[in-house]
């Protein structure tokens, strides 16, 4: 059965190592993973402590907030459009 890997888990898997001082190897082994998946969530995690924007998801909860406001953002910027389109069709009757 796989297991499913939530944004919590694997923010607590670069945190054993950023914020508990574990090393990559003994965060690996204690959250059952891969080390070269510690290392990629560690450099992940680290980048988005500097503001830096992930590509794919979130894993800080400043990001992740971030992320949910853009994609708002772009959902009222769609509204928008579409209520200055019907506005302009129906002026035009």
């Amino acid at each position: 059965m796989l297991r499913r890997i939530t944004i919590d888990f694997k923010r607590e898997c670069a945190e054993l190592v950023i914020i508990h001082g574990y090393s990559h190897k003994d965060a690996a082994t204690a959250m059952k993973v891969g080390l070269s998946s510690i290392q990629h969530l560690v450099t992940q995690y680290k980048k988005e402590l500097s503001g830096i924007r992930p590509k794919t998801y979130a894993l800080t909860p400043e990001q992740l907030k971030i992320h949910e406001l853009e994609k708002q953002l772009k959902q009222v910027q769609s509204d928008n459009e579409l209520l200055k389109k019907l506005q302009s069709s129906s002026q035009s009757k």
